[in-house]
C-alpha cells in the first residue's frame, strides 16, 4: 500500500475526493478543510493499493494538484487494515509488477545527476579497478563494481526513452559519459604515481592475468550478461526489489573495463585500451537496450491489466 498526502486548493478538494473515490484500490480518506498554511488550502490524505498508485497520481496531476498544491507518497511498511485488504484484492493486477512511473522518474533523476558525489564514487570505484586489474585481484574488481554507481544514469536513459523525455535523456547520458571520462583520467594520473612509485608496471598489466584478463577481452558473452543484468536492474528498480541491484552492480564489468582502458592508456597499450573501451561500450548498449525494452514490456503488460491502451507513462 501506498499513503498519500495531499495539499489542494480548497476550490479543489471536492474534485480530489470524487477522484479518489472513483479509483478503485483507494482506502482511508481524510480531508482537513483548512489545515494547510504554506500553501494555503486543505489537506486530503488516503491509502492507496500499489497496482492503482500511477493511475490515481496521474490524475491527481492532471487536476493540477502539483503545481497548485503538493503530493507527497511514502511506502506504508505495515498496514492492519481489513479495508486496506479489500482495496488491494480490488486493485487490478499484482502490486510486485506496478510502475510508479513517477517514483522511477523521481528515482533516476536523482542518481543520474552529474554531482560530486556521483564523480567521486566512479571515479574511487574505477581506481579500486585499476589495483584489481594490475594485480589481477578479483576480489577488487567485485568490491569496484559494487562501488560504482554508473546503472543510475543508465537506468535514467531507459526511463527517459520510455517516457520520450529529452532533458532527463540528455541529463543522464552526460553523467554517464563525463563521469566515465574524469574517472578514466583521474585514473591514468593515478596508475602514473602508483608505477612511479614501484607499486604499479608494465609487466604486470602485460603478464598473464587469468582472473581479470575477461576485462579487454569482450565477447558475445559479455553482451549477453549485459542484457540480463540490465532487465534485473530495471526490474529491481520498478518493483522496489533494491537489493537486487546490487548483483546487478557486480555482474557487469563497465567500470574495470574503464579502469583497464586508464591504465593500459598510461603504459600506451593502445591494443588493451581499444579492447577495454569495447568492452565498456558493449555492456553500456546491452544495459541500456535491456532495460528499455523491459520497461516498454512493462508498461505493455500493466496496460493490459488495466484494460487500457499503453499511454505516456
Amino acid at each position: 500500500m501506498l499513503h498519500l498526502r495531499l495539499i489542494t486548493p480548497a476550490e479543489r478538494t471536492d474534485e480530489v475526493v470524487r477522484l479518489i473515490g472513483r479509483t478503485v484500490g483507494t482506502t482511508h480518506l481524510v480531508v482537513l478543510p483548512g489545515a494547510a498554511r504554506d500553501p494555503a488550502g486543505d489537506v486530503v490524505m488516503c491509502d492507496v493499493a500499489r497496482e492503482a498508485g500511477d493511475e490515481l497520481i496521474g490524475g491527481l496531476r492532471d487536476l493540477g494538484i502539483d503545481s497548485t498544491g503538493s503530493i507527497a507518497v511514502e511506502d506504508i511498511d505495515l498496514s492492519l487494515s481489513a479495508r486496506a485488504d479489500r482495496a488491494e484484492d480490488e486493485a487490478p493486477g499484482e502490486g510486485a509488477d506496478a510502475v510508479l512511473w513517477e517514483h522511477l522518474a523521481e528515482a533516476t533523476h536523482e542518481e543520474s545527476t552529474l554531482s560530486v558525489t556521483y564523480v567521486a564514487f566512479i571515479t574511487l570505484a574505477t581506481m579500486i579497478a585499476a589495483c584489481g586489474v594490475v594485480l589481477d585481484n578479483a576480489v577488487l574488481i567485485v568490491g569496484a563494481m559494487a562501488v560504482g554507481p554508473e546503472f543510475g544514469p543508465l537506468a535514467g536513459i531507459c526511463t527517459a526513452v520510455v517516457r520520450r523525455t529529452a532533458r532527463p535523456a540528455l541529463r543522464s547520458l552526460t553523467a554517464l559519459l563525463a563521469g566515465f571520462a574524469i574517472a578514466m583520467a583521474v585514473t591514468v594520473l593515478f596508475s602514473l604515481f602508483m608505477d612511479g612509485v614501484g607499486l604499479f608496471s608494465e609487466e604486470q598489466l602485460e603478464g598473464a592475468r587469468p582472473n581479470t584478463g575477461f576485462v579487454y577481452a569482450p565477447d558475445w558473452f559479455s553482451f549477453v550478461v549485459a542484457v540480463l543484468a540490465g532487465t534485473a536492474g530495471v526490474l529491481s528498480l520498478t518493483s522496489a526489489k533494491s537489493g537486487a541491484l546490487v548483483g546487478v552492480a557486480i555482474s557487469v564489468t563497465t567500470v574495470p573495463a574503464a579502469a583497464n582502458a586508464a591504465v593500459a592508456l598510461g603504459y600506451r597499450d593502445m591494443g588493451q585500451t581499444w579492447g577495454s573501451t569495447q568492452q565498456l561500450l558493449l555492456n553500456l548498449l546491452g544495459i541500456v537496450l535491456a532495460g528499455t525494452l523491459t520497461l516498454l514490456a512493462q508498461k505493455w503488460i500493466w496496460a493490459r491489466q488495466r484494460g487500457a491502451a499503453p499511454g505516456p507513462g
